[in-house]
């Protein structure tokens, strides 16, 4: 009975063939969704961490600078952000899209790795050290694997909420999946259903990446314990 009231309810919400027969034109939009998650992922990752070397500089103009950046990106919204990179800066729509999912990102990416290095047992610098490895040595093969195993659980949680935003990049005319979503939504008159329907593809979607961030993690731990 409760099954026959939820199939009815939603048949009654949606409508149920639109739904399913738009879902190949809204992933026409995903390859463009991709390509946006991880360009500005990795670049997102390098300039983060290089925030946590200009936080570790000598010169306290370069660590106000740093603190400076982090703190407006991490108070900024996105769409906002994403509006000054397109009509302000006059870019191009999917330029603006990369910068703006590379540079706001990069603030929350360089705390959690900066988290995470503090996180490492000052121990294992000093044991390092007293081997006679040179400082490079030690951050590369002691301490950065570590961190990443600290921080890979933060780093996977900032690449399901940047998927989740490229959706933004609708707002700049970037023909990603939400773009694809609209435009089927507006030539039937049908926002409900297919909203809801992107709404189950992005939830799918999210759930693989989780499921490959806790792969991952899994995978490192057992490398860990096996070099134990």
């Amino acid at each position: 009975m409760i099954t026959g009231f939820v199939v009815g309810s939603l048949t009654g919400l949606i409508d149920l063939h639109l739904a399913i027969s738009s879902i190949p034109t809204i992933l026409s939009g995903l390859p463009m969704s991709l390509f946006l998650l991880v360009t500005c992922f990795i670049l997102a990752n390098i300039l983060g961490f290089l925030l946590v070397l200009i936080r570790q500089s000598h010169w306290a103009i370069l660590r106000w600078i740093a603190r400076f950046y982090i703190s407006f990106f991490r108070g900024v919204p996105m769409l906002v952000i994403l509006f000054i990179t397109y009509f302000g800066f006059n870019m191009d729509a999917i330029p603006a899209a990369v910068l703006s999912f590379t540079i706001a990102p990069a603030a929350f990416i360089s705390e959690y790795y900066r988290s995470a290095l503090l996180g490492v047992d000052l121990g294992q610098y000093e044991a390092a050290r007293s081997l006679g490895m040179n400082r490079y040595v030690v951050l590369r093969y002691v301490i950065l694997p570590q961190a990443l195993r600290i921080a890979l659980p933060s780093l996977g949680n900032v690449m399901v909420d940047m998927f989740k935003g490229t959706s933004l990049a609708a707002m700049i005319t970037v023909s990603e999946m939400f773009m694809d979503a609209k435009i089927v939504a507006g030539a039937n008159q049908d926002y409900m259903s297919i909203y809801i329907t992107l709404a189950v593809i992005y939830w799918l979607l999210c759930c693989l990446l989780s499921w490959g961030q806790s792969w991952l993690e899994g995978r490192l731990d057992f490398v860990a314990k096996a070099e134990e």
